[in-house]
């Protein structure tokens, strides 16, 4: 039964246990080809596991698919956990120095550098090459807010025209802002 079971799952590449990662995988979004064979390897793991531990209690299907569909979304958690994690040496320079004053760090550096002009300002060719390692820090939603500010948009407006809500733009604008991401323009 095990060996049958093996060969239907295993099939043509993997067919029929692809296809089920893909199902579960749909409900998600974001995933480049080198994460589809993350998950891939990861269902190969867990149907060993399911393999061992099959008890004919229920359906092989119905079990596999509760395993690995509880597997994938720890991992996509988990996944998702890191990406959140936020550099705990980093702050943006556009942190209050205290809750009284309206004052924050990038106004007490003494520095004339202007982000949004050294971007726009692509004259020199080591400016343009350290303007293009900074744009591709940004992912495309920070761009778009990038390019917003840069035209003069208000806040509210920037996230009117991309339909975003008040944390995505604050995200956003610190993404911008970050020492991670703007220290490339120095």
């Amino acid at each position: 039964m095990m060996k049958q079971i093996l060969v239907q799952y295993y099939n043509n590449n993997a067919r029929k246990l692809r296809k089920l990662v893909d199902g579960i995988l749909a409900g998600f979004s974001g995933w480049s080809n080198k994460d589809v064979d993350d998950f891939y390897s990861l269902a190969n793991e867990v149907f060993v596991d399911v393999m061992r531990k099959y008890d004919n209690s229920q359906s092989f299907e119905v079990f596999l698919y509760s395993c690995l569909s509880n597997r994938i979304k720890t991992e996509i958690t988990k996944r998702n956990r890191e990406k959140r994690k936020a550099d705990k040496l980093s702050i943006s320079i556009d942190t209050p120095l205290s809750d009284e004053e309206d004052i924050t760090i990038a106004d007490v550096i003494a520095d004339d550098f202007d982000m949004e002009k050294e971007v726009i300002g692509k004259g020199q060719e080591t400016g343009s090459l350290r303007i293009a390692k900074y744009m591709d820090k940004l992912s495309r939603l920070q761009k778009s807010v990038l390019k917003l500010v840069i035209d003069g948009y208000l806040p509210e407006e920037i996230r009117e025209k991309l339909k975003i809500n008040k944390a995505q733009y604050a995200d956003c604008y610190e993404a911008i802002h970050s020492y991670r991401n703007v220290c490339v323009l120095f």
